[in-house]
């Protein structure tokens, strides 16, 4: 028989050992309303977050990062890299957006939705549990002494591990570079493409390191998140708790019928006897936690919100024909008999800071369009004085965003008077998702020269569908000493 496991304390970290070791934890299996509705959810997340590689929006993969071509196309919008300030206000909003949820609902997000949470429970511990057999059997296997049984199944075990997390990387890589180019990579020798293979190798061994072994101590030791929550929440947030005054003092089943049996004995009568709680002291809830801890300790930074705790409790508060809700789902303040308020400055102060973020990230994408440019001055003299013209010269980039060639006309506006143009007189095309650089210049005679002036530079497609402008300066010597200088050459003329 395995040793017992010693119940977990608030002293230290629930996977750090006195001697600075880290147990390794086998939570055992749940079954319940939330274990189904998790289920079901992490099974649609894991379709979603692999299927975007292949869901096409616009003509393109719905998330594919090109950073080779240096194109972003998110559920149908082409961020080129000049666009990628965008994403500022964007990941503003979902901050604010992780803020204001965990203030009302606390750490729904890591039990319910979080990448490493949705693949670690549904599918590596499923491959675990299906090899490895449940927590019992899991930890005398683990205690076992080496055979060739035990042999056999840790490879098995860790060749699944492995495949998997080869299959996720594969995916992964395909939101940077494509799934036909994935498939064209896999075909090809290593050699050919050694950049992503040797991200795939590197990515898939983190993700089998993480998933093998590492585990919960993601969420403890590296997320910020667990660490965050207790500045984000606070007695009124709903998070997952131990209802102390129903369920203490706890007691066994057996401990319960001794003193019972004992008091009567006693000859007392039996509305003296102190009612115990209901908690039975069976430590299911322990049992079935992935990151080890006693939530009848109150709330911890190790809980991530699994709900595995909840419906553990309610299975044996079924068997017992007790009411449900021993561990559940409320705020520390109901927990405590007091009043939950769902509106208060926090979730107000979160509230406004999201609308705002909301708003400036919907406008901040509002102001994408199909093509971009930029006006920047050829390198040198920022200006060249000839015998009868000023000359300034500047390189003009455009960028096309479609999927199909764009003729664009480039115009100059605002300009003083006698300014002339070189380059760009006849429209250009550039090709899909493509890019061209070309010289703008542009002259004024010396005599209608009056000093340095602002114009625009003006970019249209031919249908006319969007219109882009920048404003350039027009550089030039001082007047004064530009007329000094005529002078002296009228002067030595005569």
């Amino acid at each position: 028989m395995a040793a017992p496991v010693p119940l977990p304390t608030r002293d230290s970290v629930t996977t750090i050992r006195p001697d600075g070791s880290r147990p390794f934890l086998f939570p055992a299996d749940t079954h319940g309303r939330f274990t189904l509705a998790r289920r079901v959810s992490a099974f649609l997340l894991i379709a979603f977050y692999l299927s975007l590689p292949w869901i096409r929006l616009g003509g393109y993969p719905a998330v594919f990062l090109d950073v080779a071509e240096r194109r972003f196309h998110l559920f149908g919008l082409t961020l080129a890299a000049q666009d990628l300030w965008l994403l500022f206000f964007v990941i503003t909003g979902l901050g604010f957006s992780l803020f204001f949820v965990t203030a009302l609902l606390g750490r729904i997000w890591c039990g319910w939705a979080c990448p490493h949470t949705v693949f670690l429970d549904h599918v590596y511990r499923r491959i675990e549990r299906l090899i490895d057999g449940d927590a019992v059997q899991r930890r005398l296997l683990d205690e076992a002494p080496l055979s060739g049984g035990k042999i056999l199944r840790r490879v098995a075990k860790h060749a699944l591990y492995i495949l998997v997390s080869g299959a996720i990387t594969h995916l992964f890589l395909a939101y940077f570079v494509s799934l036909p180019e994935v498939w064209a990579m896999m075909r090809a020798a290593p050699v050919e493409n050694w950049s992503a293979f040797a991200f795939m190798m590197v990515f898939t061994g983190v993700l089998y390191f993480n998933f093998g072994w590492f585990r919960e101590q993601l969420c403890i030791v590296i997320c910020p998140y667990g660490r965050l929550q207790s500045a984000l929440i606070d007695d009124h947030s709903l998070v997952i708790g131990y209802d102390t005054r129903r369920g203490e003092p706890r007691m066994t089943i057996a401990d319960e019928k001794k003193r019972q049996a004992a008091h009567q004995a006693a000859g007392l009568p039996a509305d003296a006897l102190a009612k115990a709680g209901d908690c039975v002291a069976c430590n299911r809830c322990v049992h079935v936690c992935p990151t080890g801890i006693d939530i009848r300790h109150g709330l911890q930074m190790e809980c991530v919100g699994c709900t595995a705790c909840i419906d553990a409790c309610d299975d044996v508060m079924d068997r017992l024909h007790r009411p449900r809700g021993l561990i559940r789902y409320d705020s520390q303040n109901r927990f405590a008999g007091r009043t939950t308020r769902w509106l208060r400055p926090r979730t107000a102060l979160y509230g406004v800071l999201l609308l705002v973020g909301a708003s400036v990230a919907t406008w901040a994408l509002s102001t994408l369009k199909p093509a971009n440019f930029g006006v920047t001055r050829i390198v040198g003299s920022p200006y060249i004085v000839s015998e009868h013209t000023i000359r300034n010269q500047f390189l003009v980039r455009l960028v096309n965003k479609r999927n199909h060639p764009v003729r664009f006309v480039v115009t100059v506006t605002g300009a003083r008077s006698g300014l002339s143009q070189a380059g760009f007189r006849e429209p250009v095309e550039v090709p899909a998702l493509g890019e061209i650089v070309q010289p703008l210049v542009l002259q004024q005679q010396r005599s209608d020269y009056d000093g340095d002036f602002f114009f625009d530079v003006n970019v249209r497609d031919e249908a006319g569908t969007f219109h882009l402008k920048r404003q350039v300066d027009f550089q030039g010597p001082d007047v004064r000493l530009l007329h000094e200088e005529e002078e002296e050459k009228k002067h030595q003329e005569h």
